[in-house]
């Protein structure tokens, strides 16, 4: 009978090696972390090189940032970013087909919010490119313009804000400040 082949002994580097791989190890279930050998001894002189592992050397991994929806930048009135410049100053000029209107005068604030949603929404959904939302300047108001205050507010919200590229107060012809030109954004087919 032959007898049975021993294993070679551990190393001094075998173990640094081991202790290295295993070092973030976690057992699984209640089993007990086997000791192949205690922690390594510290290099005699102070001269000595730390472990190295053999093998190419990697970077270390980049840590993972997890993003959430980007957030767009928030619209002002007459800013045009996003839209090349003649067709901005067409759009600020009134000079763009007005392809569907909507006049919020007389409603409450919460009508009037969710009338302006649902228009906006539409027609988003059918390609629309420039609006025209009618305010009101607020003379009835005691002085105090609610919707033409609200509405700006309510287009840089999140369920109208991505679907909006500009507004700017209208052209006198339009209502002047109490109407707002509102360019929609175009969604590409996927």
């Amino acid at each position: 009978m032959a007898g049975k082949r021993r294993p070679p002994p551990i190393t001094e580097d075998d173990a640094r090696l081991w202790t290295h791989v295993t070092r973030g190890a976690k057992p699984i279930g209640d089993a007990p972390i086997p000791e192949i050998a205690a922690d390594p001894p510290e290099p005699e002189s102070p001269d000595a090189p730390a472990f190295d592992p053999p093998g190419p050397r990697l970077p270390p991994p980049k840590p993972v940032v997890k993003r959430g929806p980007r957030r767009q930048s928030e619209l002002t009135h007459g800013g045009t970013a996003g839209i090349d410049k003649r067709t901005a100053e067409r759009f600020k000029k009134g000079e763009m087909e007005i392809e569907a209107r909507i006049d919020l005068h007389g409603l409450t604030r919460e009508a009037a919010y969710g009338t302006l949603l649902g228009f906006i929404r539409g027609c988003a959904a059918r390609r629309v490119r420039v609006v025209l939302v009618v305010t009101g300047k607020g003379r009835r108001s005691e002085g105090e313009a609610i919707l033409r205050n609200e509405v700006p507010r309510w287009l840089n919200e999140a369920e109208l804000r991505p679907l909006i590229l500009s507004f700017s107060y209208a052209q006198p012809r339009h209502g002047g400040e109490g109407a707002l030109y509102v360019f929609l954004k175009r969604e590409r087919p996927e």
